[in-house]
Formats: structure tokens, C-alpha cells, sequence
């Protein structure tokens, strides 16, 4: 790998040769790899085969969740939360004891390790609330709940400079991950007061399909807010709103 020096910085291939800019710099390297048809017949590239394989597996999976829980992440997300997705289901996929290399699948696996992933690691559940909230997710009866205690918003809330006001928020998403097909439930507080003042208990109710079949997924999350002129802007268009998995359940 080399690195380019000069005025003209360039990107593409030219003369056999790949330029390219990274975090480090614009860089240089001869073009090569693996022939295509090599790759997909050769037996001593079996375990390449497999590995990409399961690869697109945990890609198709984050695919299928991210679009599942969308209407609730869209603010609530960071820029890598698509790779640290997959890199979570890997890891899932790779407890599957039931089926061969290159066939294994999240949802054959321990897919409870889902539970105490942060879409937005720039605001973390698990650092911005502290009240000692309950979930509980209920496939027979089709409920998923979030019991969240009376409190101290300032005191049990981790909030960013300039809000005034806050949501806390939850969700259960039921992801049919063979067809991408899914449905989500939503609940919220309205938008309270930022202040030294106790609010109210919260109860968060999200009605699934009773007996499901599919898997579950519940969420919890706190949204930010500012006021200005009675009118309520989510705070840095939600860069630091929090959301993770609370729960999970496989049939």
C-alpha cells in the first residue's frame, strides 16, 4: 500500500493501479484478487464461500430489523449503526448449533444477545436513564410493557445542554426475518419538563399479535427537546436521543 503525494490527489483505477482516500490519507495499490469464477468453484476457497455466505445472512437479518423498528430509530441512530448491526449478528449467527457452515442463521441462534443494543451510540440507553424502569415482553398474551417509576427528571436523566423538555418512548416489533415482513407498536409519554420537579409514573403499552410466532423485539428509548416560542425542535435533530433493546424472544 502506498501513499499519495502530490497536487492532484486521484480516486479510481488507472494503469492497474487503485486510488483511493481513507481516514489516513488518499492511498495507492496495485488492482488484483481472486478470479470470480475461481472463488465460486474452487474447493480450496470453500470456507471463503461460507464465511460470505453467512456474511450476507447477518446483512439480510440487520436489513429486516432496521426496516422493522425505521419510524422509531430515524432519530435515535448513528452513522455506523448499520455495521455494528451486523457485526451483533455475526456474533449471534456464529451460536448456531443447528445448521452447517454457511448456512447458520441469527434466529437458529442465541438471538437474546440482541438485548442492550444501542442504536445511537452517541446518546446510550444505558447512560442517559436511570430510573429503575421494568420491561416485560408476553408473547402468549400478545403485550409488551415498560413500567417507568416516578422521578427526578434532572436527577434520572442524563440530557444534553439546551434541552428543556423530554420523551421517553417504547415500541415492540414482531420480524418475520425470512420474508422481511413485520410489524411494530408504538407508545409514548407526551413531552414533559426537563426540571427539578418529580413527574408522574409512565406506563408504555405496545400491543403484539398474541401467540406470535415470529420474533420479538422490544424497544426503549428517551427522545430530546427544546423549546422555543411554545413550539417543541427535537434537539440536534435527535443526534443524541437514546434507543436499545430492552427485550427479546424467539417462538
Amino acid at each position: 500500500m502506498a501513499q499519495q503525494d502530490g497536487i492532484f490527489k486521484i480516486k479510481g483505477t488507472l494503469g492497474g493501479v487503485t486510488f483511493y482516500k481513507t481516514k489516513d490519507g488518499y492511498m495507492a495499490r496495485e488492482k488484483g484478487g481472486i478470479d470470480r469464477r475461481r472463488l465460486a468453484a474452487d474447493p480450496a476457497f470453500r470456507r471463503t464461500r461460507e464465511n460470505g455466505q453467512e456474511f450476507g445472512t447477518a446483512g439480510r437479518y440487520g436489513k429486516y430489523l432496521r426496516a422493522a423498528v425505521r419510524s422509531v430509530m430515524q432519530h435515535a441512530s448513528d452513522k455506523r449503526v448499520v455495521s455494528r448491526l451486523v457485526k451483533k449478528l455475526m456474533e449471534i449467527l456464529k451460536t448456531d448449533s443447528v445448521n452447517d457452515r454457511g448456512l447458520r442463521n441469527p434466529a437458529d441462534g442465541e438471538l437474546g444477545l440482541l438485548k442492550g443494543f444501542e442504536f445511537n451510540v452517541e446518546g446510550q440507553l444505558s447512560v442517559t436513564l436511570f430510573a429503575m424502569y421494568t420491561a416485560v415482553l408476553e408473547r402468549p398474551g400478545g403485550t409488551a410493557q415498560v413500567d417507568v417509576p416516578a422521578m427526578i427528571p434532572s436527577q434520572m436523566i442524563k440530557a444534553p445542554g439546551g434541552t428543556t423538555h423530554y420523551r421517553i418512548v417504547s415500541a415492540a416489533a414482531e420480524v418475520d426475518f425470512l420474508e422481511g415482513l413485520s410489524l411494530l407498536t408504538t407508545d409514548g409519554t407526551a413531552i414533559l419538563p426537563y426540571n427539578d420537579v418529580e413527574s408522574a409514573p409512565a406506563v408504555l403499552q405496545t400491543g403484539i399479535t398474541p401467540a406470535s410466532t415470529l420474533p420479538l423485539v422490544q424497544l426503549l428509548g428517551v427522545e430530546f427537546y427544546q423549546e422555543v416560542n411554545g413550539t417543541f425542535y427535537m434537539l440536534n435533530n435527535g443526534s443524541f436521543n437514546a434507543l436499545a433493546i430492552v427485550n427479546v424472544s424467539k417462538p
